[in-house]
């Protein structure tokens, strides 16, 4: 809810800036993720969250292209960047802390701990990559652009009624270790 809290806000001060002063020019960068744009297994919450982010983004973006030219909106989708927030607990509600994760959290906690060690794109990077955008005025802005072929084959099994491929097909050893992960050691699957 930060994200819609923070258009609510702001939009109207930016409009009212523009509408007051003919130079002023503003810009909305909301941060998704990639998971906005797939369906990553054992992350249902998480893909929801990110999917909610490049909706609103995406309506924002309409929205303002219709009132004005002075004041714009990106959404930054990054891949798996070293920022430290897996491990932030400082937000976490107090009534939860005493709370032990899940199986399943505790399997998706250290993969995207592995896929974040292993990512070659740096926080200062991700910014570089976002003041770029915003001057050639970009919507959709990747800290990792080949992601984009996961998104791609979403976006056809969307568009030819497919059930959703497996996103481990390109790494079988990846989706292996999840189900051995997840699946109590009697599953015969």
């Amino acid at each position: 809810m930060g994200v819609a809290h923070g258009v609510r806000v702001f939009t109207p001060m930016m409009l009212a800036a523009a509408a007051q002063d003919a130079g002023y020019e503003g810009h909305i960068v909301n941060t998704a993720s990639m998971a906005g744009l797939l369906n990553t297994p054992n992350m249902g919450v998480y893909n929801v969250t990110k999917h909610a982010v490049v909706s609103l983004s995406e309506t924002l973006y309409q929205d303002l292209r219709l009132v004005t030219e002075r004041v714009g909106a990106s959404v930054l989708c990054p891949y798996f960047v070293p920022t430290g927030i897996g491990d932030s607990h400082r937000n976490r509600p107090t009534a939860l802390r005493g709370q032990r994760a899940t199986q399943s959290q505790r399997v998706a906690h250290a993969m995207i701990g592995k896929a974040v060690e292993s990512g070659r794109v740096s926080a200062a990077q991700v910014a570089q990559f976002v003041f770029d955008a915003v001057r050639e005025g970009r919507f959709y802005i990747y800290s990792h652009p080949q992601a984009l072929a996961g998104v791609r084959a979403r976006m056809e099994d969307i568009v030819q009624g497919r059930n959703p491929s497996d996103p481990y097909e390109a790494r079988p050893d990846l989706g292996q270790q999840l189900k051995t992960a997840l699946r109590p050691a009697t599953s015969s699957d």
